[in-house]
């Protein structure tokens, strides 16, 4: 029965131009259009995500430690604001992003012969791994702010001196985040989408 199989599948093959022989197919003719629109997509829905799960755990700490000492409800907040800070790291790299893709001049199916396509390959590409750069590292950032968000809120209901201690940590931890958004923009800075033959 193994023979069958083997034999159908080297002889099930297509012939239409529109077929692909596998991911690998898929990933070398996806558009750049399409490299870019992921990278926009990617670096702000992970950094949606670091945001979340930061706040996630920094809010489910501060709500159980306010129980006990009601002081720190306020102050603790700024926690809170700095997870959201990922979050917007993603939104800003996505204006940025957004703002380099331009369509051709002339609208037609296929790209003329002397299309630049080194540029336009070059663009996509790169503007796909901007956005997951940013995305990981706000998530990473995200899940860091969050943890020490949550050890500050922790330690300032035991003892309300250890506040601005834990928040230099968290302020590091944040600057996860901008490292992330400034590699981001060094990625994409020569990504520039050719809109004309040469």
């Amino acid at each position: 029965q193994i023979s069958q199989v083997s034999a159908m599948s080297s002889t099930a093959t297509c012939s239409s131009e529109f077929c692909n022989a596998g991911w690998s197919e898929v990933l070398t003719h996806l558009s750049p259009y399409g490299y870019a629109n992921f990278g926009v997509a990617f670096g702000l829905g992970l950094s949606v995500v670091g945001a979340a799960w930061g706040i996630w755990l920094t809010g489910s700490s501060l709500v159980g430690a306010a129980v006990k000492a009601p002081r720190i409800r306020s102050k603790n907040l700024i926690s809170v604001i700095f997870c959201e800070a990922t979050a917007i790291y993603g939104v800003i790299m996505a204006i940025i992003l957004t703002n380099k893709v331009k369509k051709p001049t002339t609208a037609t199916y296929y790209l003329a012969q002397d299309w630049d396509f080194g540029t336009y390959y070059y663009a996509g590409y790169g503007m796909f791994s901007a956005g997951l750069s940013v995305g990981l590292t706000n998530i990473a950032s995200g899940v860091s702010v969050g943890i020490a968000g949550s050890s500050c809120a922790l330690a300032d209901a035991q003892d309300a001196s250890l506040f601005v201690k834990i928040l230099i940590v968290e302020i590091f931890a944040s600057a996860l985040g901008i490292f992330g958004i400034i590699v981001g923009i060094i990625q994409s800075n020569a990504c520039t989408f050719p809109v004309a033959p040469l």
